[in-house]
């Protein structure tokens, strides 16, 4: 968590901040101000090395070589120190400018952890600044030490020499490239050749080099195919992290026993860790019903009917045209408005997950699923995204970056829309309010957990047939547990409640005007009804959705209208059910009960909850696998799961005599 608040603090920013690894998922840009000088800003994926494995070790690597990158502020955990130096290690390989920010060092003091940072600074050549980013111990002096090395320079030195046979094929390297233009510093590529990094090899297969230069690199990687010098290099580093520690680290003889690691024991434990993890979600989803709907969603179901009639009185008494009074009223209000009323929900459940988030019980919750992602295909790493999905499938797709290989990629990318977003959140909320109010914490407990089930069989199924391989292996650093920032939560909150206040002003209103419009044309028939253009769409489309109870044009339509935003089916329904009782001025939950049963209800919240996601996702799916081919299939095989389960609900409930 600490490069995004390194870089909130600097720049001003509110990018998301998670207590877990893995975060930030592409670079982000700002600007600050230091004793009268502006200084441009980049925070780059978190990594622990700069291979060419995942998206995120490339964009990192890639920027870092560029001629944009000055110095580099390279952000250690003092309570991983060596593990996290590794990447150090690889920074001065690169003859970069780096400035380390030993963060965390209030954590190392508990354990009794000290460091020599004088000692440390020498040995490594390099300026050392210890903080503590989550109170901003130790910025300024990382600001200070950070502007000076750029402007004034340091003697940077490679610390690291490798045993003879690698040094000597480094030369040979270095000799049949001395003469060529390399993008990036001649001894960090010949590096690269002789570790075998295909990923940089290829590029320079394909760049403008000479044919000579080309035809030596692959006649050196073709001889030395079977040679492991990759491993020859990663234990040099390692060894070279180690050596640095001893001298300028002081440990304990005997570990202190912390409290995280009290806690880990129960949340941590093989057999109750999953046990532990479905208690506390439904506590979550539990309090998110009794008091975001409860206790706040009345009152604000209650303004928005208020302001409704205040503006309709309104538009009437100035003598607006009819059909302004009927949009505004039916259209935005009904609609539009609709939406808004689940904003309390939204904001509990935002603040309750944030909370677990900020203290570092998340990033366990990725580590105990380890072992039975891992009978689907996949392993903890991939639930890190599934569990960002859960706020929105967008930033849960592009965190999949973070994987090693393309299997783990591609399978997570396939089944992240299965994780309820929030922008589901108010179709759940106005169904368990007109048939499961009692029971809606439950019920969205049941929802999350049978899109959890679902994404695994899927990913089960897609590990056995379309993405055969091996799965990469899991490693993740467990934060500490902290007392969660009230500032930190709060604004992830925002950022979550804000986006979604976003998509109700813009995407749902723009799919809800274009439904009214077609619901009240043409002038000749009855608005809202089934002879309507809208309703004669709907006819059309009605009967797929037979089967599983809810063949109504009015509700076929509104799945429709949520493939742009999943908001805009809460608010086209709204609008539809508000235009055909506005005379008995019935609100929305009592139009659904005269429309569905509860089995209806429940199959409608199946079908949302798995049918294809929404047109940003489908977007960041093309975007991310540069693929047309894979972004529709994923629309069209999301819509075919959704279309069985929700007929396989309804065909059941029927035969077991539910209604």
């Amino acid at each position: 968590m600490a490069k995004p608040l390194f870089f909130n603090a600097l720049t001003g920013a509110n990018h998301y901040v998670g207590n877990w690894p893995g975060v930030t998922v592409e670079k982000k840009e700002g600007f600050f101000e230091f004793e009268g000088e502006e200084y441009h800003v980049v925070d780059l994926p978190g990594t622990y090395s700069l291979g060419a494995f995942s998206e995120d070790e490339v964009i990192a690597r890639n920027f870092i070589l560029s001629e944009e990158a000055e110095v580099i502020i390279d952000v250690v955990d003092a309570n991983n120190f060596e593990r996290n130096l590794y990447l150090t290690t690889q920074l001065l390989e690169m003859g970069q400018k780096v400035v380390i920010a030993l963060n965390m060092v209030d954590e190392a003091e508990k354990k009794d952890i000290l460091f020599d940072i004088e000692a440390l600074s020498k040995k490594l050549g390099i300026s050392v600044v210890p903080t503590v980013a989550t109170k901003g111990t130790g910025l300024e002096d990382l600001i200070r030490r950070a502007v000076f090395v750029l402007n004034e320079g340091e003697v940077v030195k490679n610390p690291l020499r490798y045993d003879e046979a690698i040094e000597h094929h480094i030369e040979h390297v270095e000799e049949f490239l001395k003469e060529e233009q390399l993008p990036f510093p001649l001894r960090w590529v010949a590096l690269k050749v002789v570790e075998g990094d295909q990923a940089l090899i290829e590029s320079l297969l394909e760049s403008d080099l000479s044919e000579k230069a080309r035809t030596e690199i692959r006649n050196f990687t073709r001889y030395h195919s079977s040679d492991n010098f990759e491993l020859e290099i990663i234990d040099t580093r390692y060894r070279l992290t180690h050596e640095i520690a001893k001298g300028t680290v002081s440990r304990p003889e005997i570990q202190k026993i912390t409290l995280s690691d009290t806690i880990d024991k129960f949340v941590t434990n093989k057999f109750f860790g999953i046990p532990i993890f479905a208690a506390i979600m439904f506590v979550v989803f539990q309090l998110t019903f009794v008091i975001g709907e409860d206790l706040l969603g009345g009152a604000v179901a209650s303004f928005v009917e208020l302001f409704g009639g205040w503006l309709e009185r309104f538009l009437t008494l100035v003598s607006a045209p009819a059909w302004l009074i009927s949009f505004m009223a039916d259209g935005v209000i009904n609609g539009v408005g609709a939406v808004v009323e689940f904003v309390p929900v939204i904001t509990v459940l935002y603040l309750l997950l944030g909370f677990l988030e900020d203290s570092g019980y998340m990033a366990r919750a990725a580590y105990i699923w380890d072992d039975l992602m891992r009978k689907f295909g996949l392993q903890g790493k991939a639930f890190v995204s599934m569990i960002i999905g859960f706020g929105c499938n967008v930033p849960g797709i592009m965190s999949a970056r973070t994987l090693d290989n393309k299997k783990d990629r591609m399978i997570t990318t396939l089944i992240n829309p299965f994780m309820s977003c929030g922008a589901k959140l108010p179709i759940y909320s106005v169904f368990i309010a007109a048939f499961f109010p009692e029971h809606g914490g439950i019920v969205l407990f049941s929802l999350y957990f049978l899109g959890i089930l679902i994404a695994m069989l899927m990913a089960k199924l897609f590990s056995k047939t379309l993405f055969k391989g091996e799965s990469s292996y899991f490693i993740m650093e467990l934060p500490p547990y902290r007392t969660p920032g009230a500032k930190n939560v709060l604004r992830n909150m925002w950022d979550n409640v804000y986006g979604f206040l976003k998509r109700a002003g813009t995407t749902v209103f723009a799919v809800v005007t274009l439904v009214w419009v077609l619901a009240v044309l043409p002038g000749s028939v009855e608005p809202y009804s089934q002879h309507s253009i809208l309703g004669q769409i709907g006819t059309f489309i009605a009967p797929i959705f037979r089967y599983a109870g809810f063949g109504v044009w009015q509700e076929a339509v509104a799945l429709f209208a949520g493939l742009p935003a999943k908001e805009a089916v809460v608010g086209t329904l709204g609008m539809l059910y508000a235009g055909q009782y506005v005379e008995e001025g019935s609100m929305l939950v009592n139009a659904l009960q005269q429309n569905f049963t509860s089995l209806t209800a429940l199959s409608y919240m199946v079908m949302t909850l798995l049918y294809t996601p929404c047109a940003a996702v489908l977007g960041t799916v093309k975007k991310e696998t540069n693929s047309i081919g894979w972004t529709l299939f994923l629309a069209l095989y999301t819509f075919a799961i959704g279309w069985l389960f929700a007929v396989a609900i309804f065909q059941i409930g029927s035969l077991l005599g539910f209604s």
